[in-house]
């Protein structure tokens, strides 16, 4: 909120904003501290879109980078491509001069194992860190699949009335390497226009990238839907992709004029908002859409 109180953009106030979660080693959904892969390695995913242009930036499955908001915004100003994965975008990244770092804490290390010992034998354990045998055989083990989801998303309206959203991730605990979800991907998990409105999700992000969540929202906002109608309409649209669910959806959303609102599958989910002359920010609930109804 401070970047918009000087008079900066809205992208300039997502970036900073996720860039704080991101630095946060406390939090383990993103950047430094995030939820390790099934190998015990950190791999980080982000992306970032301009309502006004629809410009967007990402990069999936990054390692020894805390910032990936950073270089998906920088992917989104200095390149004509819009996504970039693995060690492309770190070396994209290097190019930029971002700085390496170890993302790995000690603290999500000791978690890591934890979850592993609750669903493996020790020689199972054993075997997956040497890195043998068939991963595939333990891709079933991704956690919190059914619980919230760690990613950070967040979506600004300057003053300029010009919007801008972000989103970033760690991705799923115990994923297989290279599970990329929908944090990254226009569309799905992230999408800004600035006629309509924007709209980013966090959840089984597999869910998002079938459907097409985000975008959806925009679209249903496009077609005279209004903003929350059209977040609830997006998640029902989950509804025709094949069952059983494996996890939930949360989607918020926001408009040009100032309109913001949530929406989940789950019940008593909320979301925090801010506006200019408000000290702190305020939690709002998110209108529950269940799967199954």
């Amino acid at each position: 909120m401070e970047v918009l109180r000087r008079g900066g953009s809205a992208l300039d106030a997502v970036e900073t904003g996720i860039r704080l979660v991101e630095a946060n080693a406390d939090d383990h959904s993103v950047g430094v501290g995030g939820t390790p892969n099934l190998l015990g390695e950190v791999e980080l995913d982000a992306s970032i879109m301009e309502g006004a242009s629809l410009r967007a930036g990402a990069v999936a499955a990054v390692h020894g980078y805390p910032y990936p908001i950073s270089i998906a915004r920088q992917v989104m100003e200095r390149l004509p491509f819009a996504f970039l994965v693995g060690e492309g975008a770190e070396l994209f990244a290097a190019e930029c001069g971002f700085e390496r770092a170890e993302l790995l804490t000690e603290e999500a290390r000791r978690l890591w194992q934890e979850r592993l010992a609750r669903m493996l034998t020790p020689e199972q354990c054993a075997e997956l860190i040497r890195r043998r045998g068939t991963l595939e055989a333990t891709a079933a083990l991704v956690e919190d699949i059914r619980r919230g989801h760690g990613t950070t998303n967040l979506i600004a309206l300057d003053g300029h009335g010009l919007l801008a959203s972000g989103v970033s991730t760690s991705g799923l605990g115990l994923k297989y390497p290279g599970r990329v979800g929908d944090s990254p991907i226009i569309g799905a998990g992230n999408y800004a226009d600035n006629r309509y409105g924007a709209a980013t999700c966090t959840g089984y992000g597999e869910m998002a990238i079938r459907a097409g969540t985000a975008r959806s929202v925009v679209v249903y906002v496009k077609m005279g839907m209004s903003l929350a109608d059209a977040a609830g309409e997006a998640i029902r649209d989950l509804r025709s992709v094949a069952l059983p669910w494996p996890g939930g959806m949360n989607v918020i959303a926001a408009d040009p004029w100032g309109g913001h609102c949530g929406a989940s599958t789950r019940p008593g989910e909320t979301y925090l908002y801010m506006t200019e002359d408000m000290a702190e920010p305020a939690v709002a609930p998110r209108r529950h859409i269940p799967l199954d109804g």
